[in-house]
């Protein structure tokens, strides 16, 4: 629903509310203001980001994506303080099946901001795990340790004691040789027998 609307609607909800109160009906106009708060709460807090959340607690991270689908055009549907929830949201959501989109949104939602100290420290582990994956190993240090400043109560601890182990390990294409292609290029070629 468009913010604006909501207004309108909150609007004349306390209109009713008011006439109900100066018509001595002062308890249905106490319930109908009360409730023209709804519209007022949405417009700070979207309800289909509240709904993604929502899934999002119960891990069903296909039916937080499709209330994201809802979102056609953020900028006009959602208030500037919910915009980086919204990337947040969609990362969390691809993280799953497309790692590889993960790391703009989280930037994206860094950059327009995320209230809670908690949602920060997952954006960043996201970010961190990009890095990592990509082998920016000195990035990915730097992101861990920030994403551990910012993981007060300890909730992400494990995951970023993994990531830590993660960083200690050699790359990989470094180190794999194949056996049977050491002595192969231009001038050591071999029949194979």
């Amino acid at each position: 629903m468009n913010k604006y609307i909501k207004f309108l609607i909150a609007g004349l909800m306390i209109a009713a509310g008011v006439y109900l109160m100066m018509n001595r009906q002062i308890g249905w106009g106490i319930v109908v203001v009360f409730f023209s708060l709804s519209p007022i709460l949405l417009f700070f807090k979207n309800e289909y980001i509240l709904l993604a959340f929502w899934q999002m607690r119960k891990q069903n991270f296909v039916k937080a994506a499709h209330w994201l689908t809802y979102i056609k055009n953020y900028q006009s549907q959602l208030h500037k303080s919910q915009y980086g929830y919204f990337h947040y949201l969609q990362g969390l959501t691809l993280a799953q099946e497309h790692p590889a989109k993960v790391e703009p949104l989280m930037k994206k939602a860094l950059e327009y901001g995320l209230n809670m100290k908690h949602d920060r420290a997952m954006a960043t582990l996201n970010i961190a795990a990009a890095a990592l994956s990509k082998g920016r190993k000195a990035e990915a240090q730097k992101l861990l340790e920030e994403a551990k400043r910012l993981d007060d109560q300890g909730m992400m601890a494990d995951q970023i004691k993994m990531m830590k182990d993660q960083l200690k390990m050699p790359s990989m294409q470094k180190h794999m040789h194949n056996p049977q292609m050491r002595h192969r290029g231009k001038f050591f070629y071999r029949e194979p027998s």
